[in-house]
């Protein structure tokens, strides 16, 4: 139960934060979805509207409910988050789209299962994080989390989607450092795994080394750091790349204005109201614009944290931590790829991009820091 205290008490700031990023997240999606479909200019804003709407009443339902309350259900959750994921990979059930299938068609509806198995990872993964808490120092104590990660990030990696499986990674270093692992380990890893890849690719293009990715996916992954030499002179998988560059950069300082975007209103840059939002904020509101959305973003993250550092239990701060994570890894990794310095991944930025399961996803998130904020003093024993 709550009570008026407890609601007086909540973090405004953070709350006045995210209703301002909402508020712009509209603004940016009228400009950047507006004649995307040619007949029904504001198809996609309309969307994005109802996706705000309805994430905004889940937000509400989960910032109501215990935090707490989600350990009592660990396992039937574990078995929702694993089905959704099995069960996308099944012709009939799971739909294709870019290559991959990860999505539920329900009539006017899709869903991307790999979204919600992302929240429901952290709320998993922190039950499992606090029940072994100071005893995560070393290799061997860590290797159970591991394998924790591995059953949904390997079922994330059969549709193939390896955008969202690394935002699980990102998610567990993030906790694992929250709840208290040594972080001299956690970095040696990091190091390794990056090292190992680059290693990898290496191998693979100088040597010929088989890797278990098709060769699409590679260039995809690859392509950022030479987009014209693509095999195609730019025109291939460098070509989104190009098309957002010359984007950012034609917005200079204070941008081309709302609506004014040459290549996003032209439509040159591709899925400019989804994985490439960033690159329109950067063409039409320019550098001061896109710094202006990642201090906001940054700021809700900050206030988070605050949120975290004054919870009474571990498991409600190593949540925030797994939600703060799974924000930053996407923002940094959108706007990355945005200006060119990241992969594609296929990451949408959070909230601004256009697609229902990753608002009500992101919101979802958003929702249970509330929910530590807002039941921080009802423990239970």
């Amino acid at each position: 139960m709550t009570d008026n205290k407890q609601f007086k008490e909540l973090d405004y700031a953070y709350l006045i934060t995210l209703f301002l990023i909402l508020v712009g997240s509209a603004i940016v999606q009228a400009t950047a979805s507006y004649g995307v479909v040619p007949n029904d200019p504001y198809y996609y804003f309309q969307r994005h509207l109802f996706s705000i709407g309805t994430g905004l009443v889940l937000f509400a339902v989960i910032a109501m409910i215990n935090y707490r309350d989600y350990r009592n259900y660990s396992r039937l959750i574990y078995v929702g988050m694993f089905l959704m994921l099995v069960l996308v990979l099944v012709p009939g059930i799971g739909s294709v789209r870019n290559n991959a299938r990860s999505w539920f068609v329900l009539g006017p509806l899709t869903l991307q299962p790999a979204e919600f198995a992302k929240v429901l990872f952290i709320v998993l993964f922190a039950d499992f994080l606090d029940k072994r808490k100071n005893h995560l120092e070393n290799l061997w104590q860590l290797i159970p989390c591991f394998i924790f990660l591995a059953i949904p990030v390997g079922l994330v990696l059969m549709q193939p989607d390896m955008g969202t499986s690394l935002v699980f990674f990102a998610i567990t270093f993030f906790m694992l450092f929250a709840a208290g692992a040594n972080p001299k380990i956690l970095f040696g890893l990091l190091v390794l795994g990056l090292g190992s890849v680059i290693l990898l690719l290496f191998m693979h293009y100088q040597m010929g080394l088989p890797l278990p990715l098709e060769d699409y996916q590679l260039m995809r992954f690859t392509v950022f750091l030479d987009p014209y030499n693509d095999g195609k002179g730019g025109l291939g998988a460098g070509y989104n790349i190009i098309q957002s560059l010359i984007a950012i950069g034609s917005g200079g300082l204070y941008g081309k204005g709302f609506l004014q975007g040459t290549q996003s209103q032209s439509n040159f840059l591709p899925y400019h109201h989804t994985d490439f939002v960033f690159a329109v904020i950067g063409e039409e509101f320019g550098f001061i614009g896109s710094i202006l959305v990642l201090v906001f973003f940054l700021f809700l993250m900050y206030r988070a944290l605050m949120i975290a550092r004054k919870s009474l239990d571990l498991y409600g701060a190593v949540i925030i931590s797994g939600v703060v994570g799974m924000m930053f890894f996407h923002i940094l990794e959108s706007a990355g790829m945005a200006m060119g310095v990241m992969p594609i991944t296929g990451i949408p930025f959070p909230i601004l991009s256009s697609g229902g399961s990753s608002m009500w996803s992101n919101m979802a998130a958003l929702g249970l820091i509330i929910s530590v904020d807002l039941h921080k003093k009802t423990i239970r024993f």
